[in-house]
């Protein structure tokens, strides 16, 4: 729920979004897989929602124990969920502006189909590059060091995996491209799930991973296919493999 809805959604369309039964079941699927991918071994942690539009994903942390705090860009999304009365606190916030929370406060963080408006230029002067930057400079310092972020997101193709992966390498994280069901058109799902904390830039690495599948019979397969170094962000050299960009060391 990021640029788009500064332009999309009045305060009618907000309200049919965040009460259409199909939509509601798709961002708490969503949420809980985000959850489920940050690993949290205890409840009553703080987490961070970014993208949190009308509050449907703040629900799922919440019904899990968790604390929460929201950011969107989109006054009408925010209007609704304050009218829900949500458990979570709420920021309007564009977050390819950075935002400011104490260092090290959230124990992690989640995104529902939000992270991928970054890539868009919303008006002329806005740079997707500097704005994606920015974002995950500020998601960095806000998490505490360990702490995991789960974003899914809908790229429409690679150029905008590569500009969230490198730009999430460059701040520091750590970790990788999950992609769920990878053989179907329609239940294909990205996450990019990133950890905080690693300083040495020499270990940074972003892998792709396979998760859910569909086939009960196959267990949750993580493939380490390296995809971006710490020697991708500087020269960007690359191979065509099987139709997916690989990024490969000299």
């Amino acid at each position: 729920m990021c640029i788009r809805d500064r332009y999309c959604y009045n305060e009618d369309e907000a309200k049919k979004y965040s009460n259409c039964t199909r939509i509601i079941e798709i961002q708490s699927i969503l949420a809980e897989r985000c959850l489920e991918l940050l690993g949290l071994e205890e409840d009553n942690a703080l987490l961070l929602d970014v993208g949190c539009g009308s509050g449907l994903s703040g629900d799922v942390l919440t019904e899990n124990g968790h604390h929460w705090i929201g950011l969107d860009i989109s006054r009408p999304m925010m209007n609704v969920a304050v009218e829900r009365e949500l458990e979570g606190d709420l920021y309007e916030n564009d977050v390819g502006q950075g935002f400011h929370f104490r260092p090290g406060v959230f124990d992690g963080a989640i995104s529902v189909s939000a992270i991928q408006w970054l890539c868009v230029a919303g008006k002329k002067a806005d740079n997707p590059y500097k704005r994606i930057g920015t974002f995950f400079k500020s998601l960095y310092n806000c998490l505490r060091s360990g702490a995991k972020a789960a974003l899914q997101f809908y790229p429409e193709n690679s150029e905008q995996i590569d500009m969230l992966t490198l730009a999430a390498l460059k701040a520091g994280f750590t970790g990788g491209v999950l992609v769920d069901y990878p053989h179907s058109t329609k239940a294909k799902k990205f996450y990019l799930v990133v950890t905080a904390g690693d300083e040495d830039i020499t270990k940074r690495k972003i892998v792709q991973m396979v998760g859910k599948t569909g086939n009960e019979d196959e267990i949750e397969e993580q493939k380490d296919c390296l995809l971006y170094t710490s020697d991708a962000a500087d020269d960007l050299l690359c191979v065509d493999l099987g139709g997916r960009r690989i990024i490969k060391k000299k």
